[in-house]
């Protein structure tokens, strides 16, 4: 209910009727005395004592479905479950080989790839939903267990007849006339981007988002704005309608981190997921 604010979609959802699952909801409050779904809306909303009763019912989810991996490491077995979130620019460029060495070894882990911007994956291994994951740049060390494994400098990409291409080395105050081509508001080189150019002075007039960076780089190609990509996105762009230049901010990096929470059970699969690739992405 508190996923799909209504019972005929949550009935559906659970493979049962409306009433079932409506007398399931009244049950569980005449039991604990209190309302825990607000019913007057157009949307079924949680009540206060609804939303604490949602969050301790995830966590109880959460523990049954770890159940299985303890037993299996108990048995001393290299089976489990494993939930990976990977932003798409990153799984790109660092995964395939790894993922494909992982499955050769570990044949008998279930694993489940979720192509996520780094801020959503990081919010989900803090909720459970992921094991392990990776994101882009600083986040919150008491929340999370890692190890950075990448730190890449941000470039410009602009049209080749953009006058800004006359320089050597760009500051991003230059930037404060220009269109800016981003990355939607989910992924964490957008609010680093826009941090970074409100510290210069100005705003950046956002006119396209996109998650993919080859189409964002066409867009450049053909005049419509800016881009700043990470050095090895960017001159991986092969197209000879735009330029790449350096920016003089060194503090604008591509900077990655595998997450997974901290104090948290680690199945054997997420285990053998964060040595596997930790050996393999250092040795790059």
């Amino acid at each position: 209910m508190a996923v799909h604010k209504s019972f005929t979609k949550a009935a559906r959802h659970l493979y049962v009727t409306q009433p079932t699952i409506s007398k399931m909801v009244r049950d569980v409050e005449d039991e604990l005395g209190l309302t825990l779904l607000d019913r007057s809306g157009k949307e079924i909303e949680l009540t206060d004592a609804g939303k604490i009763v949602f969050e301790q019912s995830k966590k109880i989810v959460q523990s049954f479905e770890h159940l299985s991996d303890q037993l299996a490491d108990l048995a001393k077995t290299k089976k489990g479950k494993l939930a990976i979130g990977l932003p798409p620019m990153i799984g790109v460029y660092f995964f395939p080989m790894i993922l494909g060495q992982f499955r050769a070894k570990y044949p008998g882990i279930d694993l489940r790839i979720v192509e996520y911007g780094a801020k959503k994956v990081a919010d989900c291994v803090a909720d459970g939903l992921l094991d392990v994951g990776v994101t882009v740049g600083p986040f919150d060390r008491r929340i999370f267990d890692f190890f950075s494994f990448y730190n890449d400098p941000m470039k410009l990409v602009a049209n080749a007849v953009n006058p800004i291409t006359n320089k050597s080395i760009v500051k991003l105050e230059d930037l404060n006339e220009e269109s800016f081509i981003m990355f939607p508001e989910e992924f964490s080189l957008h609010g680093m981007i826009m941090k970074s150019c409100e510290k210069a002075g100005f705003r950046p007039k956002v006119v396209f988002e996109s998650s993919q960076w080859d189409f964002m780089v066409e867009l450049v190609a053909k005049g419509l704005g800016v881009a700043l990509l990470p050095a090895t996105v960017a001159e991986k762009a092969s197209n000879e309608k735009i330029i790449t230049l350096p920016l003089s901010e060194k503090n604008l990096t591509w900077h990655l981190s595998m997450i997974w929470k901290k104090n948290h059970y680690l199945s054997f699969a997420a285990r053998a997921w964060i040595d596997e690739t930790n050996k393999a992405l250092m040795g790059m």
